[in-house]
């Protein structure tokens, strides 16, 4: 079963978060896998899927925010869009659109960014906005700040929270055909709201160059986890190998799971976006509108009375005949 751990360093500003998404992740790439239409995505796509939502889910699990993050990436090589959201509830979904061909061994630079335009992109959608309310996204290009290309995800992320959260963050991530996994390590303020000072963090560790060491040290530890280790060990012999010295605070586990946030009324709203004149045209050439759900491969069909309905005002529409019980 898929798992998320959070915990704290006792006497330290550092927290850290754990996932393993298993069954959660097995079921994404079977739904893929099983699209007649799409086919499996490339060995080097769904790793990037996978460590984008095991990331998501660990930066979902750090922010109080009811609604869902979104982490996407644009790119300018054969993947041109990959995406990983997850709701507050850790329901997560994953997916991308692939337009060239993928080597067996591409790596982020030549996946998404060839030409060194390819960008990471943060949105907070929140679930009951309201009015005017927008999402808000902030976003990194996939280069350091000399234009160097950045070669995995997590250094992407460490960048993006540093820029924007002004944390210093350690993150690692791997995948493969079985598990999505990572680990976060964060450095907590000290100072001003909702600080640490004075609850979990001790008087002798107040002095910043000590908080310092004690981040860093934990970072290097968090750091000498392997890609195999973190996808083949269960998240008790990680935390036991890595921070074996450290009194580690551990809260209730969490359970991510494979959840689609697609329906039938919001296919409706798009195919309203198209515009009647173009709907009525894909009709006439089809005989109806079918759309399938990038992230579950759920089908939707549109007959020319559905869609004559969709652009009928609400009082218009005939009435529904009763249903004899």
């Amino acid at each position: 079963m898929s798992e998320l751990h959070k915990f704290l360093f006792d006497g330290l500003p550092v927290r850290g978060c754990i996932v393993r998404l298993t069954d959660a992740w097995q079921e994404i790439l079977a739904r893929r896998d099983s699209n007649t239409t799409t086919g499996p995505w490339p060995a080097p796509v769904a790793e990037l899927l996978g460590e984008m939502a095991a990331a998501g889910a660990l930066m979902q699990s750090n922010i109080k925010f009811n609604g869902a993050l979104v982490l996407q990436i644009f790119g300018d090589g054969p993947v041109k869009v990959a995406v990983a959201e997850v709701q507050h509830d850790l329901g997560l979904r994953v997916t991308a659109k692939v337009v060239g061909d993928v080597g067996v061994d591409a790596r982020l630079a030549e996946m998404v960014n060839v030409h060194n335009k390819g960008r990471c992109a943060i949105t907070l959608d929140p679930k009951d906005k309201f009015p005017g309310q927008q999402p808000y996204q902030g976003v990194v290009p996939l280069h350091g700040d000399h234009g160097e290309k950045i070669g995995k995800l997590s250094e992407v992320l460490q960048h993006y929270m540093l820029q924007s959260e002004q944390l210093d963050t350690t993150l690692v991530l791997a995948a493969d055909g079985k598990v999505a996994a990572g680990l976060l390590i964060q450095r907590l303020p000290t100072q001003g709201e909702g600080n640490l000072a004075g609850s979990l963090v001790s008087k002798a560790n107040e002095d910043e160059i000590g908080l310092n060491e004690d981040y860093n040290r934990i970072s290097i530890l968090a750091s000498s986890l392997t890609r195999e280790e973190l996808l083949e060990l269960d998240v008790d012999t990680i935390l036991q190998r890595l921070f074996w010295e450290e009194k580690v605070l551990r809260f209730e586990p969490s359970t991510p799971r494979f959840e689609c946030t697609c329906s039938r009324d919001r296919v409706g709203n798009m195919i309203r976006g198209l515009g009647r004149a173009e709907a009525d045209g894909i009709v006439e050439e089809r005989g109806e509108i079918e759309v399938a759900c990038d992230f579950c491969g759920r089908q939707y069909r549109f007959d020319a009375v559905d869609a004559a309905q969709l652009f009928t005002a609400a009082g218009d529409q005939p009435p529904v005949s009763p249903t004899v019980q």
